[in-house]
């Protein structure tokens, strides 16, 4: 047993022993409703515990159940039957139902990608691939330009770029690390710069009537890091740079290995029709894009007669994907019946196929909600917002960036970008005068934060969709992910106290964009001097 999971397991053994203890120390007819521990620092404890155990024993599982029966000792004054009655009804059965949506869009995606790999769709495509896209970088830069296309749900975005490109970057010996990556660092921030998306929607709700969709707009120019991830990835694609853990994935790539550690997924070489072809990957994958949309608009009322805007701030993704997800699966059999590229009962075996592809990603998923959930009891939320609106006595042009700062820390706590963000946006509003620069910028760093965030986070769900989509170990994906977002973090930080001083984007991005550049042409110097030494 490697040392860091024995220290890891002595970890998790002794935080449940000092659990076990307390719970019996404390009165346990105590029936106080509220949580000593409630919007306090010990809010945030469980999703501690469970980040710290994941990156040290590398098993994400046990991780996130321990941190999950923390919070539910927590939230109950450490009564272990009331705390298994939260965990259970609070956590996991609440997780379950409430992302039960998203469930079955990822299984239907997965039957979706094992059909198109039975047509010899997928085939099809990477022969063609092969001979077009011509270098490591023409791949890279390809998954980029897909991930920014796909811009209505990130979602939507993580699981079909992956199934997409999955064969074009193992066939240029792309690690599934940098895959994840690439998927990842698109999939949210484009969502979070396009006006039509469900996070533009989400945003909107959370800013007083008629104000959202031109607020959001004016935020975009100051999205430091959405926008600088875009150049970062443009930027080490084109050096051909890689540094921290993402350069080992990438060195063992290109030796033949795209997993280095964790689970290897077997590279599909079952049987396939040959008479599969890209346009049998092509269509269906734009039909799926369509369907979506048009239920995306749907769900949101736009049939009852609401606008194509206010349909999206109204629509929820959780209902509207899997509702497209099942008409453009039911499509695309017919389509590839009528081809004659797959049998009925082919096309019916793809079904279990589909569904065994995506339990991890459901599992992970489950947890990492049922995490949420205890943390939100423990009043997290409330917590962090009263050290916000203590900060902005005498901070005020310095506050974008400590706003900023809350904001990953939040998310990366909590795992999620859009409860974040639903949470600071009305404490920044509240802060800064209405309709003034600074309550742009200010609103747009809790945007960036909330990004950031997540993408650091390894119970985000973002950051599990991206996992699924590269069929990457997950914690291998957190771990090579997090230096890069961390390198952007510190250019986006610094840009938002210069934003604080400057109130116009024109002259603060590209001052970003070189700090950025900058940054970057450091840290390769400095790793050819290490090298040279």
């Amino acid at each position: 047993m490697k040392r860091k999971t024995i220290v890891g397991v002595i970890f998790g053994i002794l935080a449940v022993a000092v659990f076990a203890l307390l719970a019996f120390t404390v009165n346990n007819g105590d029936a106080e409703s509220t949580s000593r521990y409630s919007a306090t620092f010990m809010s945030l404890l469980p999703p501690v515990i469970a980040i710290g155990l994941a990156l040290i024993t590398k098993e994400v599982y046990s991780s996130l159940f321990i941190g999950i029966a923390a919070g539910g000792l927590l939230s109950t004054n450490f009564r272990p039957v009331a705390a298994m009655d939260n965990i259970l009804n609070e956590g996991l059965i609440a997780a379950v139902s409430g992302t039960a949506g998203i469930f079955i869009f990822l299984v239907v995606l997965g039957i979706f990608v094992a059909l198109i790999n039975k047509a010899g769709g997928s085939a099809a495509f990477g022969k063609w691939a092969q001979k077009h896209i011509k270098s490591k970088t023409g791949a890279s830069m390809a998954t980029f330009i897909l991930g920014v296309l796909i811009f209505i749900d990130d979602y939507f975005n993580c699981l079909t770029v992956g199934s997409v490109m999955r064969s074009v970057t193992d066939s240029h010996k792309i690690s599934r690390a940098k895959l994840a990556y690439l998927i990842d660092a698109t999939a949210a921030p484009v969502c979070m710069i396009a006006p039509i998306s469900s996070w533009a929607a989400a945003v909107s709700s959370y800013v007083p009537e008629g104000q959202g969709l031109s607020l959001f707009i004016k935020a975009i120019p100051y999205n430091f890091y959405s926008l600088l991830t875009f150049v970062f990835i443009i930027a080490i694609t084109l050096m051909k740079f890689d540094y921290g853990s993402m350069k080992l994935h990438e060195k063992n790539a290109e030796k033949g290995d795209l997993f280095t550690t964790g689970d290897r997924v077997e590279q599909n070489n079952e049987d396939h029709s040959p008479r599969g072809k890209v346009i049998d990957l092509i269509l269906p994958v734009i039909v799926l894009i369509a369907i979506c949309i048009l239920s995306l608009l749907y769900v949101g009322g736009m049939w009852s007669g609401e606008s194509f805007i206010n349909a999206f701030a109204n629509t929820d993704a959780t209902v509207g994907l899997p509702w497209g997800g099942i008409i453009a699966l039911i499509v695309a059999i017919f389509y590839l019946l009528c081809r004659r590229v797959v049998t009925f009962k082919e096309a019916m075996e793809c079904v279990p196929k589909g569904f065994i592809a995506m339990v991890p990603a459901i599992l992970i998923l489950t947890f990492a909600t049922s995490l949420k959930n205890m943390t939100g009891l423990l009043g997290a939320a409330d917590y962090v917002g009263g050290i916000m609106e203590g900060a902005a006595a005498g901070l005020s042009y310095f506050l974008p960036a400590i706003i900023f700062v809350v904001a990953v820390g939040l998310a990366f706590a909590t795992g999620t970008s859009w409860g974040t963000f639903g949470i600071l946006i009305p404490i920044v509003m509240a802060v800064f005068p209405n309709d003034s620069s600074m309550m742009v910028i200010g609103v747009s760093a809790c945007l960036a934060g909330a990004v950031c965030g997540d993408h650091c986070s390894p119970i985000s769900d973002t950051t599990i969709m991206s996992s699924a989509g590269a069929e990457c170990n997950h914690i291998n994906h957190v771990s090579t992910q997090l230096p890069y977002a961390l390198t952007v973090a510190a250019v986006s930080f610094v840009s938002y106290i210069i934003a604080g001083f400057v109130h116009n984007w024109l002259i603060v991005l590209p001052i970003a964009i070189v700090l950025m550049l900058a940054t970057l042409f450091v840290i390769k110097a400095a790793a050819k001097r290490k090298i040279a030494e």
